[in-house]
């Protein structure tokens, strides 16, 4: 029987892997707080994208599933050291699970001071459409 010694960073690898391939392509740089809430008519989902133009927000909305992406650019300048990198940058996206159906061809987006609101009517119907940001 042959020992070998224990590497934590090769098992933290290994796990990182591991993640991505259940996440796919589309794992996040960075993750943009939402708040989702539901109205008598529909839903509203509202995202933190800072810094983001509305060319850089993708929306995806099919039956009960919207989907937001986006990218951001890293706003690193060269220096000599950073003390501290806080700021998220690079791709994101989240999917989100609606309880119904959606009417898609009525949702419709706005941004506005770096706030992402997304309204999503309720519907019986059933369809896929993608969403330009007002």
């Amino acid at each position: 029987m042959a020992f070998s010694r224990w590497d934590p960073f090769r098992d933290l690898l290994a796990l990182h892997d591991q993640i991505g391939q259940l996440v796919g392509s589309d794992a996040p740089g960075w993750t943009p707080p939402v708040d989702l809430y539901e109205t008598a008519g529909g839903f509203v989902l509202t995202a933190e994208v800072p810094g983001l133009a509305r060319e850089d927000v993708e929306i995806h909305a099919e039956e009960g599933r919207v989907v937001i992406r986006g990218q951001r650019a890293s706003s690193q300048v060269p220096c000599e050291q950073y003390h501290r990198i806080e700021r998220g940058h690079g791709r994101f996206s989240r999917a989100f699970v609606l309880p119904e159906p959606i009417d898609v061809d009525n949702v419709s987006a706005d941004l506005k001071d770096g706030l992402l609101t997304v309204t999503i009517p309720k519907a019986g119907g059933r369809g896929a459409r993608k969403i330009d940001v007002a």
